[in-house]
């Protein structure tokens, strides 16, 4: 099986092809898992040049779509590529290139074709007839999880019947480590040392996380949370909160941004990693936490039910519940699951090689779908 990944959000012009993964691991990410099973792919990035490299298994080619600012052209420039790549199947990034992918299917009409979904928002009301015509020339998208395609089918964004396939949108190169030699380094500590990492914003819902872990304090006085972020609108809320509150008083580190090596650190120092969020189209933080055999206590939303195995490691609890939250922290403290178990979850259902195998299963079927219709 030969897959051609389309990735048409243009590099930045001031980035090397070879630079640009450092600006995004998450370029490799994807087509690297799918190569670690039996289907050879070829990774399609709009630049700002032409070159082409093989990396870590990936044959690379970074296409100049500079000026071309219609699907069609854009489609009459790749097709040529397509034919000499030879794919059995397009994996195209991002649900709103869905006029890319029909206008390739109009000048390759038996290519299959799966268009992945990267929190792309619902179009607007007057964008969704267009969608539905898009689509129809598409024979599967993909999410994290089934549910998440519920606010595109409701919306009538889709074509009726549009198939769904699950397949979580990343997978972690993080690992386990020593515990004791990790806090050392990071200077995290608590019994249990619970771990934060993402933005200090409403979707994330840290006040809500700040009151649950305020009232799992009671009963556990010597538990610490420690929260890295990046982006805080709500800083000054959250400090205010912490302030103000004696249960978290002392309890509580704001560490700020930290680079992706200390996130792995703090992961392997912390025992439970916690998160408010109230939607996501994958959770790369909790991926790396249970890549970390870090315990996760997350909330029950389709991306993370998806994840836990509907929370058969870890523990979920409804979004916005911060007495919710606290009895789920005493449950899993109460009762730890064996060391390495979340682990090996995470290797059995979305390690690299996992996400291989299921992408591999996802393209067999939608070329036999194409074959089948044909």
């Amino acid at each position: 099986m030969r897959a051609v990944q389309l990735n048409l959000h243009p590099a930045p012009a001031d980035a090397a092809p070879r630079e640009l993964f450092a600006r995004w691991p998450s370029l490799a990410d994807i087509p690297e898992a799918v190569a670690s099973g039996s289907t050879r792919v070829t990774m399609v990035q709009a630049a700002a040049c032409d070159d082409r490299f093989r990396q870590r298994g990936v044959d690379y080619r970074f296409v100049d779509l500079r000026g071309m600012d219609s699907g069609s052209a854009r489609a009459r420039h790749l097709v040529p590529l397509l034919r000499e790549l030879r794919a059995d199947v397009l994996h195209v990034h991002s649900l709103a290139r869905g006029e890319d992918a029909a206008a390739i299917a109009r000048l390759l009409p038996a290519m299959p074709i799966v268009v992945q979904d990267h929190a792309d928002r619902v179009p607007h009301w007057w964008q969704r007839p267009a969608w539905r015509r898009h689509y129809l020339a598409v024979d599967a998208v993909a999410f994290t999880a089934d549910a998440l395609a519920n606010r595109f089918t409701r919306t009538r964004a889709f074509p009726p019947g549009m198939p769904v396939v699950a397949v979580p949108e990343s997978s972690s190169r993080f690992t386990p480590g020593d515990r004791d030699e990790a806090r050392a380094a990071c200077g995290l500590d608590g019994d249990p040392g619970v771990l934060w990492v993402g933005h200090l914003c409403s979707g994330k819902d840290p006040l809500t996380v700040l009151e649950g872990f305020a009232r799992f304090v009671e009963r556990a006085p010597e538990a610490r949370l420690h929260c890295a972020f990046g982006s805080a609108p709500l800083l000054d809320a959250v400090r205010a909160r912490i302030a103000g509150d004696p249960r978290l008083r002392g309890r509580v580190t704001l560490h700020g941004r930290v680079d992706h090596a200390r996130v792995q650190v703090l992961m392997r120092a912390a025992d439970l990693f916690v998160a408010g969020s109230r939607a996501e189209s994958c959770g790369f933080a909790l991926l790396e936490a249970m890549a970390s055999d870090l315990v996760p206590v997350v909330t029950d939303i389709p991306s993370f039910r998806e994840l836990t195995g509907a929370g058969r490691v870890g523990a979920l609890w409804p979004v916005g519940d911060a007495g919710a939250l606290a009895e789920a922290l005493r449950r899993v403290v109460s009762a730890p699951p064996p060391r390495g178990r979340i682990r090996a979850h995470f290797q059995v259902e979305l390690s690299f090689a996992a996400l291989g195998r299921r992408w591999a299963s996802i393209y067999a079927g939608v070329a036999a779908g194409r074959r089948r219709r044909a």
